[in-house]
């Protein structure tokens, strides 16, 4: 018979960058192991960082998709680009989510700031995965891994709500 499960998972603390969680999750659900199949979506409960499915082995792939964000929605140096900066400029990587592998500097008169890498990316890659399950185990291709990917410059706690759709072994 069909069997729902819901749980909060919170990830560490965690800079701009994207960072592979599938241990994390995996570990954080154990109770993936007692479905014969099914479907794990996960959630992340903020707008400032996204999920995605990719690249789990090669690390250049996190590079090249911040080269790729850039190019789709560049950063805005002179402050023209987008009307949305209530938030300071933290939360400009944001909105799109550009900015996520690293962080761009220049010199001010203050000294160093962060300059947005871009703006509006998370929206782009999207705040939630969905992955099947089979015999106990998440389904994903060999070369696949869940990112957490965060946009804002300096530390934030996020939280994931997962959710397990299936048939129990």
């Amino acid at each position: 018979s069909m069997s729902w499960f819901q749980k909060s998972l919170t990830l560490p603390s965690k800079s701009r960058g994207s960072y592979l969680i599938t241990d994390t999750i995996v570990k954080d659900l154990p109770e993936i192991k007692s479905y014969k199949v099914g479907l794990l979506n996960l959630f992340i409960q903020h707008t400032s960082c996204a999920l995605s499915l990719n690249e789990n082995w090669d690390e250049d792939v996190r590079e090249d998709m911040s080269d790729a964000l850039d190019r789709i929605a560049p950063e805005d140096r002179k402050g023209n680009l987008y009307r949305h900066s209530a938030e300071g400029l933290d939360d400009m990587p944001v909105i799109f989510g550009l900015g996520v592998v690293r962080e761009r500097r220049i010199t001010t008169s203050d000294g160093w700031a962060d300059v947005p890498i871009g703006t509006y990316q998370d929206a782009l890659i999207g705040a939630s995965v969905t992955i099947p399950i089979k015999d106990g185990k998440l389904a994903t291709g060999t070369w696949q891994g869940i990112w957490y990917l965060e946009f804002r410059a300096s530390k934030h706690q996020r939280k994931i709500m997962a959710t397990i759709q299936g048939e129990k072994m």
